[in-house]
């Protein structure tokens, strides 16, 4: 059911109201407030008007409906690898990523009572994140649709034997007791988000600075497609910083790949290498180029 507990129902409804008053000040966020996906949202932009959604989908479908100007969904995170599967929303969506930000993620186990307990919610990145601590425990991790969604969700139920992993402030925001903090297994667990906008940056708004770029393509179907397709880049020195793959339909004889560059188009050598890998493919599609907060490498 797609609904957030009842602790967390104020809280939504009064930032949907003011999203709804100026939406285009409105950045919508997948999960309850206090997630990590609204504190970073918060960090990016601190005039915006948080709009939460409960889910990464439904947050890409505010900004295409207009109720809000843009969304803040992480991508991935230093330990546990790919957050959304943005590869399929974002295509789908129509949005272009605008901007990237980085977060510094910490986890804190909360609760009614002060244990045992039974099991902890959360989000299965954050029980991923968390899997050593729980594991040393005997605490068992169960999925929940967001980190402070799970700290409301143990609010309302009143039962003092099960947990939530989610960010401290889920904590005071739902009235439960931390009981231990930083259960992240790494403590320098960092996640990437990507902010998406209806309308793509000009490249030409980059003014030169350092910038990313981030598309998806299709490679043929032959031998060595993927080499040719990678060397397009290597022979125009133009930087990959990530590559993914994913199938597209159920032959499996289709592959796709998600991948990020530095630079921009404008730039000679990324417009040489973005024009020779649309010979080497079947597809190639941008999905937004945007400035670089932080340097690869």
């Amino acid at each position: 059911m797609r609904q957030f507990a009842k602790p967390a129902l104020e809280m939504v409804d009064s930032m949907r109201e003011a999203a709804a008053a100026e939406p285009m000040r409105a950045i919508a966020f997948g999960g309850a407030p206090g997630s990590n996906s609204h504190q970073a949202a918060m960090q990016f932009a601190p005039e915006a008007l948080p709009l939460p959604c409960f889910s990464f989908e439904d947050a890409l479908e505010a900004v295409e409906t207009g109720r809000a100007g843009c969304a803040m969904i992480p991508i991935e995170n230093s330990q546990h690898g790919r957050v959304a599967d943005i590869h399929f929303l974002l295509p789908e969506s129509g949005l272009h990523i605008v901007a990237e930000h980085f977060m510094r993620i910490t986890h804190a186990l909360m609760a009614l009572g002060e244990g045992p307990f039974e099991a902890a919610y959360s989000h299965p990145q954050a029980l991923g994140q968390s899997r050593h601590f729980l594991a040393e425990r005997g605490i068992v991790g169960l999925s929940h649709a967001d980190t402070a969604g799970a700290a409301a969700f143990v609010a309302e139920s009143g039962n003092p034997f099960i947990a939530a992993i989610a960010p401290p402030l889920a904590a005071d925001l739902y009235g439960l007791t931390i009981v231990e903090s930083e259960v992240e297994d790494a403590h320098d667990n960092t996640t990437r988000f990507v902010v998406l906008a209806k309308e793509a940056l000009d490249p030409a708004e980059l003014d030169g600075a350092p910038a990313m770029t981030t598309f998806v393509f299709e490679v043929k179907n032959i031998p060595a497609a993927l080499y040719k397709a990678l060397g397009c880049f290597a022979t125009n020195g133009v930087n990959m910083t990530k590559l993914e793959s994913y199938q597209k339909g159920a032959s499996f004889a289709a592959t796709q790949f998600f991948a990020d560059i530095e630079g921009a188009p404008g730039n000679p050598n990324v417009d040489t290498a973005l024009e020779e890998l649309a010979f080497q493919t079947n597809d190639v599609r941008l999905l937004g180029s945007y400035p670089q907060v932080r340097k690869r490498g």
